[in-house]
């Protein structure tokens, strides 16, 4: 099993240094860990964030463990030489079309968030957001109006195919949880939206176990503050699902806290091959300093041994050694907490044990 570790920026190296610690403890036979450089990180070495060597390396290995990427000092840089391009390269690059975010209120985590804690306790649900299409990879740029104004467009685009691969991923993850899927778009303005709600309903046909339901995506956001125990599984576009997520993990308490998997339709000897990172940022401003959460990139890990290992047992075994942790006060200063990174880290050890 050969994984391409990629920490990358700001605190990128710290939480994944605690992800490496949990896994080295399973002690996996026949794992091969690769180090390789992505982001600013990458950019500094090799004048690009993601070079040919990080690319070659990721098409080398089974699964890709990133940590994040991110850095002030390159927001001035031309867009496509900036340290985020080097996660839409990525995803592009190995077509990984399909992102899983789990989000889960940990037992005993209920009042940290800022929903009502009897709310907050009854989230359990899965965003799967498709990450190759929509405006983030449609034609974009700057021009100029008749009337010499600056305008700057992004084409939000889908085709009948991409909406129908991330359709069939979305009915077999209800199934494979309660039965029932919520389809976000804003159909009512955008013919995207349109599109994407015709070809949901035809691919629907073919799995009739599962209760399908459509919502407009601000009617969604409503619903995930308002009643977010309704939702079991959500499929949804790039753009909505970006912020859904986010949404989604500030209900369940902390950004830090929240795993998520990009899958794509290659298969390896030993599963599906995928990327797998935090939901979160860099956080440039706490790098170094060893107070990151490094929650969500331990369950991370642990999405990776489920979905590209089909080590089914190791990752929920990581994943209850992380909840017990948090349950028994391991927590950061995102959670109002006083641990810092390692010592969170030693204490998903030792519930491990």
């Amino acid at each position: 099993m050969k994984i391409a570790i990629l920490p990358g920026d700001g605190i990128g190296p710290e939480i994944m240094a605690e992800a490496l610690r949990v896994l080295r403890a399973l002690d996996l036979p026949g794992t091969e860990l690769h180090d390789g450089l992505v982001g600013a990180a990458a950019w500094r070495v090799h004048g690009h964030p993601l070079p040919p060597e990080t690319l070659r390396l990721m098409h080398d290995c089974d699964a890709i463990l990133f940590g994040a990427v991110g850095d002030p000092a390159c927001d001035g840089l031309d867009r496509h030489l900036r340290p985020e391009q080097a996660v839409l390269g990525m995803r592009k690059e190995l077509s990984l079309f399909a992102n899983l975010r789990p989000a889960k209120v940990f037992p005993g985590l209920e009042a940290h968030s800022s929903l009502r804690p009897e709310v907050a306790g009854a989230i359990d649900l899965m965003i799967v957001r498709e990450l190759n299409g929509d405006v983030y990879f449609g034609e974009k740029g700057m021009r100029t109006t008749a009337d010499g104004q600056r305008e700057g467009y992004d084409i939000m685009s889908y085709s009948e195919s991409e909406v129908r691969r991330i359709a069939h991923v979305a009915f077999r993850t209800a199934q494979g949880r309660s039965g029932r899927l919520c389809s976000v778009d804003k159909a009512n303005v955008l013919e995207t939206s349109q599109l994407w709600r015709d070809v949901i309903i035809e691919v629907a046909a073919e799995y009739p176990d599962v209760t399908l339901e459509h919502m407009y995506v601000d009617n969604a956001a409503m619903q995930l503050v308002r009643a977010p125990g309704k939702f079991d599984t959500i499929v949804t576009g790039n753009l909505f699902g970006d912020i859904l997520s986010d949404q989604a993990s500030m209900c369940v308490g902390s950004i830090g806290l929240l795993a998520s998997a990009s899958l794509g339709a290659e298969q390896t000897a030993f599963g599906t091959k995928g990327a797998y990172e935090p939901i979160h940022g860099s956080a440039p401003d706490i790098a170094g300093k060893g107070l990151a959460n490094p929650a969500a990139m331990i369950l991370s890990a642990a999405m990776m041994l489920r979905h590209s290992f089909g080590l089914e047992a190791e990752a929920a075994r990581i994943e209850a050694a992380v909840a017990s942790a948090l349950n028994a006060g391991a927590l950061g200063a995102d959670l109002g907490g006083t641990m810092g990174t390692a010592a969170i880290g030693d204490a998903v050890l030792a519930a491990l044990d």
